[in-house]
């Protein structure tokens, strides 16, 4: 039963209950078959970025939480956890001491979101930020060493000689190699997101999730599981896009889309656009969210 009174909404145990298992659910599939890959040491070139690059441990993912605002029944699954406090009546809440921590990060995310969301999408840039990653690499120098480049080392290079590179997103460009970086052109900085991204981009895609549990517990679990699947999705075709041969993974689940045609081209900018699309309600929400947390500490 969900309880209302004038200070907070409140979630008894069967209510909350079966949110928490909805959303672990929802999540075991990815879940279940990263940790059965990490016990077994066994790497995955698409799915890995998930749980490696981002730092959202999947303990964390998988726990439900409703979000700044609202009370619930505890059993003990909440109590001593990091952000929450307990009321007398044994209740507990995320705490205004955490939202007050995140005060700065709730400021900074509002400014690059809200910036993100007023730019025109560009659809042009055909995922050539991973080819810049691997530009004049050896082989045994790329970051996934296990699966061959697609084109071979030579032909990986001459496709990013051959195009005009346009990164808008710092955390793809700062992994450009050397020689790579003069070939952007432009130069964003981790001071300056907000002057650059554009919801176009992949990464500013896969980013939302990033957002959304930075946020955690402040904004509601089922908002983090939303951005979460769109970086699951976006990760695919940033790697399908990729100079890499990923023939064989997952019995074929991954096949080529190939920019360097024009048939390729065309895929991938129209998944590309696809994705701004899915994107562009999450970046809506977590803005939303932003406010509605910085208008909290204002009351």
């Amino acid at each position: 039963m969900t309880v209302t009174t004038q200070e907070t909404e409140v979630l008894d145990l069967a209510t909350w209950g079966a949110r928490a298992a909805a959303h672990e659910e929802r999540l075991a599939p990815f879940l279940d078959a990263h940790l059965a890959r990490r016990k077994a040491g066994e790497k995955h070139p698409v799915r890995d970025f998930l749980f490696g690059y981002y730092s959202y441990r999947p303990a964390q993912l998988r726990r439900w939480h409703p979000g700044f605002g609202v009370r619930l029944e505890d059993d003990g699954t909440f109590a001593g956890l990091h952000g929450y406090e307990a009321a007398d009546d044994g209740s507990v809440t995320v705490s205004r001491g955490l939202l007050e921590e995140k005060r700065v990060l709730l400021t900074t995310l509002r400014r690059l979101l809200a910036a993100t969301a007023a730019r025109p999408a560009h659809h042009g840039c055909f995922g050539l930020h991973e080819w810049a990653m691997v530009y004049r690499l050896e082989q045994d120098g790329v970051r996934h060493a296990s699966w061959p480049l697609r084109l071979g080392g030579e032909g990986t290079d001459a496709v990013v000689e051959s195009h005009r590179i346009a990164c808008t997103h710092f955390d793809a460009y700062r992994f450009f190699t050397e020689p790579a970086r003069p070939l952007n052109t432009l130069s964003p900085a981790s001071h300056d997101r907000a002057d650059f991204e554009q919801p176009g981009c992949l990464h500013a895609g896969m980013d939302l999730y990033k957002h959304a549990f930075r946020l955690s517990p402040l904004v509601p679990a089922d908002l983090v599981a939303d951005c979460f699947e769109l970086a699951v999705d976006i990760r695919t075709l940033d790697m399908q896009a990729s100079p890499y041969d990923l023939a064989g993974l997952d019995d074929d689940a991954y096949p080529p889309v190939r920019i360097e045609t024009a048939e390729g081209k065309r895929v991938y900018a129209a998944a590309q656009a696809a994705f701004t699309e899915r994107a562009a309600p999450l970046r809506s929400a977590l803005l939303a969210e932003c406010e509605r947390l910085l208008a909290a500490l204002e009351a």
